[in-house]
């Protein structure tokens, strides 16, 4: 049976590598896809050897075929609030049926569930790496509190305490 696929926005990926836990991310049992473009020009923060890494993992650099990158272009215009590469996400999860968009961008978001997309963001990778025993509780917390501290990321206060709560925070 083939693995379901989640397609990654840059974002989540740049959480993840704040939180340290991009190389168990790859170790998740998904088939993990990202946009040419989204590798290529957002994840600036990004070592050669990170990108080279995540690849040797199991991340898949997928080239988006004409009608794709013209699907993005519709979307970008459609919803002005998405940018360019939020578009190549997006059709690259609308050509996959079935597949999981991973995004912590709000917009995107809501414009793909409205799809009927499924969508999960970085708290669904921390329950998935715990519930597949790739990492401890005791390590999620750790990221849980590196993303907590950090002012650059953007998760529901509620649900970032319900989640530091569960792996043992308080």
């Amino acid at each position: 049976m083939p693995l379901q696929v989640v397609i990654s926005d840059s974002s989540c990926l740049i959480d993840l590598r704040k939180t340290s836990l991009l190389d168990a991310f790859v170790r998740l049992p998904y088939e993990l896809l990202i946009p040419n473009t989204l590798f290529e020009e957002e994840l600036l923060q990004f070592s050669a050897t990170q990108k080279k890494a995540l690849v040797r993992g199991g991340l898949k650099v997928v080239d988006l075929p004409g009608e794709s990158v013209l699907r993005a272009r519709q979307v970008a215009r459609q919803m002005p609030h998405l940018s360019i590469h939020d578009g190549f996400a997006y059709a690259l999860a609308e050509s996959r049926p079935g597949s999981i968009l991973l995004t912590a961008d709000g917009p995107l978001r809501t414009f793909a569930r409205r799809q009927k997309i499924e969508v999960h963001g970085v708290l669904w990778v921390v329950d998935e790496l715990h519930t597949h025993t790739i990492s401890t509780a005791v390590i999620l917390l750790a990221a849980l509190r590196v993303l907590a501290s950090d002012p650059t990321v953007r998760l529901p206060p509620q649900e970032l305490a319900a989640y530091l709560k569960r792996y043992g925070g308080g």
